[in-house]
């Protein structure tokens, strides 16, 4: 089956007129995500990201659902409350641009136009201020995760969980400064022009090498991939692992994983295969959480090696506070 980005442009629409019918409580949806690029896919593979807005607050937060086995739909539910303040949200590193620029797929209430208006209102939105309050908000939630790192004396998979959520919010501080936020199965092969755009490409090295880039090649990562799948395929099946580790998006990771492996950046592949093999490992035991332990060996992050990569961390975190305050002081914004 030929699939595009039109084609997939419209089952969003038609899914969110159908799931509007059916479930009131709906005031509006809208599509965010990588369809909004010209070219979605990566791997041949993409998802469908949906947010529906309810009137209330809705039972379930995310779900998945299969299309076939290289598309999915993403959807994700808020309830009409979270978009109350433009105030507030014109500083949230995550929603504000969600709701920046994101194509509406239905409306019942006059909703999207009275929020879009408030959070595009003066053209403020992408001018140094409010750009770099949402840099510190996502730099300062990656701090707080960072502190509670320095209490672990032995680290497994919740642990590094938790080391690899502090980074993304790390790197993607520097990223909000030139765009929105990248999401995690771009999130190393997109950084270095935002590292570049930043003009601290330094950062792009520092960022590999807090994840073990610089301890392995892609035929290592190649080489994982196998033990990889079947923690994922096998971490399904368990009830508690994290929303994100579906059957409906292993091609999703998988494919994308083999297309960075061949492609400009190789090394950008790790962070999808261990981000996700790390998830998957939170609710697995036995030898498929020792081939996980092996792999976060050899990048570095278990044993001795872990509060040492925390310790980097820090002074990553330190660089980017840096890299704030010089743009702050080039834009006459006041730093704290």
């Amino acid at each position: 089956m030929r699939v595009t980005r039109e084609s997939l442009l419209r089952i969003a629409k038609e899914t969110a007129q159908e799931r509007a019918y059916n479930e009131p409580d709906i005031i509006a949806a809208y599509l965010t995500g990588s369809l909004l690029n010209i070219d979605p896919m990566l791997g041949g593979t993409a998802d469908i990201d949906i947010v529906f807005v309810h009137k209330n607050k809705p039972p379930r937060a995310r779900e998945f659902v299969k299309l076939t086995p290289d598309f999915h739909l993403d959807i994700s539910r808020r309830a009409k409350d979270e978009f109350k303040s433009p105030r507030e949200l014109r500083s949230d590193p995550w929603l504000g641009y969600e709701m920046y620029d994101p194509i509406l797929l239905y409306e019942r209430e006059k909703f999207f136009d009275f929020v879009q208006a408030s959070l595009r209102a003066g053209f403020d939105f992408e001018q140094p201020p409010l750009m770099l309050q949402r840099c510190r908000k996502m730099l300062s939630h990656g701090r707080q995760i960072w502190t509670d790192l320095t209490e672990i004396q032995s680290a497994g998979p919740k642990d590094i969980r938790k080391y690899m959520k502090s980074l993304f919010h790390a790197v993607n501080a520097v990223a909000e400064l030139s765009g929105p936020p990248i999401q995690e199965r771009r999130f190393l092969l997109e950084f270095p022009a935002r590292a570049e755009a930043a003009n601290k490409p330094e950062l792009t090295s520092a960022a590999f090498g807090l994840i073990g880039a610089n301890h392995l090649n892609a035929d290592k990562i190649k080489s994982w991939i196998p033990d990889w799948e079947y923690a994922f395929k096998l971490a399904c099946e368990n009830t508690k692992v994290d929303i994100r580790i579906s059957i409906a998006r292993i091609n999703y990771y998988e494919k994308a994983i083999d297309a960075m492996l061949e492609g400009a950046i190789p090394l950008a592949a790790l962070w999808p295969l261990f981000h996700t093999w790390t998830l998957a490992a939170d609710v697995l035991d036995g030898d498929h959480l020792k081939f996980w332990e092996t792999a976060a060996g050899e990048l570095g992050l278990l044993g001795a090696g872990f509060a040492k990569r925390v310790n980097e961390l820090d002074h990553f975190i330190d660089d980017v506070e840096i890299t704030l305050d010089e743009v702050a002081r080039e834009n006459g914004v006041e730093t704290f």
